[in-house]
């Protein structure tokens, strides 16, 4: 069998699946650690293997492609209920069809006859939401800041540099998790201010400022210890769970692998147990946001009444100066141009903190803005900086001319 690059699939093979109005993800791979797909429009499941055999190439990809759609549905019916997989209903693949948004091929192989790979299935959260269960589809947290620490060689690593700790966290595909992880890319400022020493501190004014800088409202701190039993032997990880700035502890558990090969396997399943740690702290009513950490009410003083202004969302009353927080879709071929982008958005008058809410290198990324004023002000001040600004409902969508 011969192996097939991530980036040497192409569209056209959609028409042998027959997949009307099927969205095909194709995203390249990169070392960075940053994710290829996270949106907060669809539940994702990764890592999907399958290995199936057919009469030609193109059938048995069609196959594999069907059957790994069959294996995430029930993968994810049980993440979402709580439930084993055993449990989960029944779907025809033409219903499926309808909740499927993308296919991403993380890796795979190509025969004659034969079809063998690892995938991972996007699904849309609103067709999906009633075939999962409307009310535990709708669970879902506070935006967390995550700060992955690593101990290795008795020093803890934050973003001061990257480690497997934050590519494990880069390669989780969160869509299917109920906790809305807000997660640094790990440049410009991220190593200053998000480092080991700070998820250790208490102090809660310090705190508030990193959270609205992040678009956050609460934090959580996933740790793993790493103890290497001798060069070339097993590698034994520690790993806690903790939440908030007083490191309340969600979990602990110790995985272990063969040797130093198996680590980042190691790694990536100590996210998703992590992960489902507080996702079930979240059903529970354990994963509480601490009060401290609202920023204090300002106290407005009465207004004048040609002072007061129409929201333009029409909710009521918006109070010129009132700082707000806008997801922002912008195209992001690469890394670079991410970090560009986040650059220039810090650089537009009157924001106060940018950063990423989903990451699709090669696609269109979304960015958390906080900007100290009104809506409207916030498109003029972009229009002022050279994005065209298009509004998706849900936020807001930039172009700029090339």
């Amino acid at each position: 069998m011969t192996p097939v690059r991530r980036n040497s699939l192409i569209a056209a093979s959609l028409a042998a699946l027959g997949l009307a109005g099927f969205a095909y993800a194709q995203i390249e791979g990169n070392d960075r650690g940053v994710p290829p797909i996270d949106s907060s429009a669809n539940y994702e499941v990764g890592n999907v293997a399958v290995d199936v055999s057919a009469k030609n190439a193109d059938q048995a990809r069609t196959f594999g492609w069907r059957l790994a759609q069959r294996r995430a549905w029930k993968m994810l019916w049980a993440k979402v209920n709580n439930q084993p997989e055993a449990n989960a209903p029944n779907l025809g693949d033409g219903q499926l069809d309808s909740m499927v948004a993308g296919i991403e091929v993380e890796d795979e192989q190509i025969g004659a006859h034969r079809y063998i790979a690892h995938l991972g299935v996007l699904f849309d959260r609103s067709r999906s939401a009633q075939a999962l269960g409307q009310a535990e589809a709708g669970i879902r947290s506070v935006p967390m800041l995550v700060i992955p620490v690593m101990w290795s060689g008795g020093a803890p690593q934050s973003f001061e540099h990257r480690t497997e700790w934050q590519k494990a966290w880069a390669r989780f595909r969160s869509g299917g998790s109920p906790i809305d992880y807000v997660r640094p890319v790990g440049s410009g400022l991220d190593p200053l201010i998000l480092n080991a020493a700070q998820a250790g501190r208490p102090g809660r004014g310090l705190w508030r400022n990193l959270l609205n800088q992040y678009g956050a409202s609460d934090v959580v701190v996933p740790i793993v210890q790493i103890v290497r039993q001798y060069p070339g032997g097993p590698v034994l990880a520690h790993f806690s769970a903790l939440h908030g700035p007083d490191g309340e502890v969600i979990a602990r558990f110790d995985l272990t692998a063969s040797d130093g090969d198996k680590l980042s396997q190691m790694l990536d399943e100590g996210v998703s147990r992590i992960d489902n740690a507080y996702a079930q702290a979240l059903r529970d009513g354990r994963l509480r946001t601490d009060r401290s950490l609202e920023a204090p009410v300002p106290v407005v003083p009465d207004l004048p009444e040609e002072a007061v202004v129409e929201s333009d969302t029409g909710n009521g009353i918006a109070v010129p100066g009132a700082p707000s927080t806008f997801l922002v879709q912008i195209d992001t071929p690469d890394d670079p141009a991410l970090v560009q982008a986040m650059a220039s958005l810090r650089g537009i008058p009157g924001v106060k903190g940018v950063a990423t809410n989903s990451v699709a290198l090669g696609g269109v990324s979304v960015l958390r803005v906080g900007y100290d004023g009104d809506p409207q002000a916030f498109r003029t001040a972009l229009g002022s900086a050279g994005y065209t600004v298009q509004d998706t409902g849900g936020g807001l969508r930039l172009t700029r001319p090339k």
